[in-house]
Parts: structure tokens; sequence; C-alpha cells
């Protein structure tokens, strides 16, 4: 976006062909930096969470994420939910989750984390 940006800046780039500009307009990415960063922040109040309080926080975020993306006319495609889904698996790794653990003992597999959420 910030490459676009800066061609439009530019005079290089058409306002029209600013897709990225288009597609993920400055009110979406907002709302979902917020949800991820209020995930991140949840994820990091806890000292020792259960599955059930780390399967509250991923329930959350996938939540907020699906209001988001209703709210703004449907902006999370193919790439953007592995993206979304990559990051929420990956902060919970930071966070010190096992991840393969935590989703085998719910008898789902890793990649489906989010799906039982999931309306994006």
């Amino acid at each position: 976006m910030q490459d676009q940006r800066g061609r439009i800046a530019a005079g290089t780039l058409a306002e029209d062909d600013a897709y990225a500009l288009n597609l993920w307009p400055d009110a979406f990415i907002t709302a979902v930096d917020t949800a991820l960063d209020a995930y991140e922040a949840d994820l990091h109040s806890f000292s020792s969470p259960s599955d059930d309080e780390v399967f509250a926080s991923v329930e959350r975020v996938v939540m907020a994420l699906n209001m988001i993306n209703e709210e703004h006319g449907s902006r999370i495609e193919t790439g953007e939910r592995e993206e979304l889904c990559e990051y929420i698996d990956d902060v919970l790794t930071d966070a010190g989750i096992d991840v393969d653990g935590l989703t085998s003992r719910r008898n789902i597999d890793r990649a489906e984390l989010t799906d039982e959420w999931r309306d994006w």
C-alpha cells in the first residue's frame, strides 16, 4: 500500500489502478490491526493459560475479524485468510503455546485452529 501511495504521489500510478488501496482501505486495515493488537495483548495477559483460555482468545479475534470483514464488504479473501490464520498461529507460538499439542487435545488439525468460528 505504501508503494502504491508513493507511486500515486509521484504520478507513476493512477489512483484507479491502485488495487491495494481499493481492496484494503485504511479503515479496514486499522480495524484489522486493532483486532490483532487486542489478540496479542489478550494472550500476553495470561501467565499460564489453559486450553480453554487460549481457544477463547482465538475465538475472540476470529469473531472480531468476521465482524470487520462483514462491515467492510468481505475484504478477506484466500490470500488474506491464509496470512491471518498463520498470524494467529504465530502469535500463539510466540506466546509459548504448543499449538500442535493444543489442537491435538481438541482432536483437530493445526490448520483447523480457526475453522470453528471463521466466516472468511
